[in-house]
């Protein structure tokens, strides 16, 4: 049974569909694309670049860090800037900047040019992420359209971090490095102006309340440390006393975050965003999500590379059957069966049969057969993460106010961007301490055969933290059935007040003429 509940002012918003919302989905997708392929682009191209640059290996992680830091910290932000100044308007921004910071970045002729390049890179992606989502959570207000749209923008947001992996290998093999940075600039451009020529935002959405400064000082310091602190980790250990630190700075800050949030009349990330269980569900599962995925595009490239020998390329091509497995979950079991089956019902089992995958990674070996284990698993991780993900980027967004929507959009991207950091300093540490123990259990072996040995330790490493990606992965299954009930979206509009929602049903809003 579903409920028709008002919107708050419903004179200021207009559920009549945009006839050119699809044509803005493409543009839209094209700029997530730039973004995530970023993510993963530039981890292929590092060598080639440290080398050219002098960069320090203690200072070589802080390409990847400065980007991951800026993009972290600021998300909140960023969707609250979109709510402000308008959701087109932020959007059109952030890809400029973010082209602007690419051509920098690819013309860098020393380590700080480089490094200052990744963390404006970050900054305008945190204006662009949210900006992205929430226009589409806007403008897609039909149930059935708007399952199709996310379907799209979940398999991009899934799938755009091994793309990155297949782009980089080619142009770091036969371009140079700069070029994982130029490519940037066409995407940017290009989105930029079909965005401004054909997305019309529906009137009435912009939230024009104060800003929170204090608010945006807290989440922006408090994320930062939280982001530095898993980072930090995976290089100094988790007993390291800046890794203590920055825990601990973190817990303090965001829960001064959430004390202010509480009090204040026109808070950054009104609570209500992140309480109402569905939400919170779904940031918290993709979250754990995110954590294991990260994961594996690390140990998968190793082992590709190091153990298998395969080339930058060739490695890429071996993550494909991943990309279609997402594409295929995303758009044709997701979107399909996003308006007949709760989106639990997509989320738990899409995320037991990632976890299937995952599972079968535990088996790999020295000379393990790609066609036999890592081809079977790829394609069960892509077809379970792209139809989890595609109903979670849709209920994200849903039965949020209008004005709300640029900071819930940045909560989706936010928990991705924390997952990926702890991702990938999580697993990342325990490979590291497996494969230490392995070696000292086997030193016979080293003296006979270090070579073997090494390649053994370092596959062992994978395979235990890999073990870890199987339970998280199962423990989102969980958190998605138990706290995510909202039922089935009908066939009408799916924008909803926000106020709270719990409803076992989808919450419908008759259509408001503007």
């Amino acid at each position: 049974m579903s409920k028709t509940v008002g919107l708050d002012k419903p004179d200021q918003f207009s559920l009549t569909p945009d006839p050119s919302r699809w044509k803005a989905l493409a543009f839209i997708a094209l700029a997530q694309l730039m973004v995530v392929l970023d993510a993963t682009i530039v981890n292929i191209a590092l060598p080639s670049a440290q080398h050219a640059l002098n960069i320090s290996d203690a200072n070589k992680q802080w390409v990847i860090t400065a980007y991951a830091l800026a993009f972290g910290g600021l998300l909140l932000f960023g969707g609250r800037i979109a709510d402000l100044w308008g959701r087109k308007r932020t959007f059109v921004v952030g890809l400029l900047g973010f082209a602007a910071a690419s051509a920098l970045g690819g013309a860098a002729t020393g380590e700080a040019m480089l490094l200052g390049s990744r963390a404006l890179q970050g900054a305008f992606g945190a204006l662009l992420a949210p900006a992205a989502l929430s226009l589409l959570a806007v403008m897609f207000t039909d149930a059935k359209e708007r399952a199709k749209a996310f379907g799209i923008y979940g398999a991009i947001a899934g799938g755009g971090g091994a793309v990155g992996l297949i782009l980089g290998g080619f142009l770091t093999e036969y371009l140079n490095w700069r070029w994982t940075f130029f490519v940037n600039i066409p995407f940017a451009i290009v989105a930029a102006v079909g965005a401004y020529l054909v997305i019309r935002e529906p009137a009435g959405t912009r939230n024009r309340s104060p800003l929170d400064v204090p608010g945006v000082i807290l989440s922006t310091t408090g994320l930062v440390a939280l982001v530095y602190g898993f980072t930090r980790a995976e290089s100094a250990g988790w007993s390291d006393a800046l890794t203590i630190s920055m825990f601990i700075a973190s817990v303090v800050l965001l829960a001064a975050f959430v004390a202010v949030e509480a009090k204040v009349r026109h808070p950054l990330l009104p609570l209500r965003v992140i309480t109402n269980r569905n939400r919170g569900g779904v940031y918290l599962s993709l979250g754990l999500a995110i954590i294991a995925m990260f994961g594996l595009f690390l140990f998968l490239t190793y082992y590709l590379q190091v153990v298998q020998g395969f080339s930058p390329v060739k490695t890429g091509f071996a993550f494909l059957p991943m990309i279609a497995g997402m594409i295929t979950g995303s758009t044709q079991i997701g979107a399909r069966l996003m308006t007949r089956v709760p989106p639990r019902l997509l989320m738990g089992p899409g995320f037991l049969t990632a976890a299937v995958g995952m599972l079968l990674l535990t088996q790999l070996d020295i000379d393990t057969s790609y066609a036999g284990v890592i081809l079977p698993a790829q394609i069960l991780l892509g077809l379970g993460m792209g139809t989890a993900f595609m109903p979670a980027m849709s209920l994200a967004t849903i039965g949020v106010e209008p004005r709300d929507a640029g900071v819930a959009s940045a909560m989706v991207n936010t928990s991705q961007q924390v997952g990926g950091a702890i991702g990938t300093a999580l697993l990342n540490t325990i490979a590291a301490s497996a494969t230490t123990a392995y070696v000292t259990g086997h030193l016979a072996l080293g003296a006979t055969n270090p070579e073997l040995l090494k390649l053994q330790a370092m596959v062992h490493g994978f395979t235990a933290a890999i073990w870890w990606a199987v339970g998280i992965l199962a423990a989102a299954a969980v958190i998605a059935v138990t706290l995510i009930n909202t039922g089935r979206p009908g066939g009408g509009p799916v924008t909803g007040s926000g106020a709270g929602e719990d409803a076992e049903d989808e919450v419908r809003i008759p259509v408001v003429a503007h």
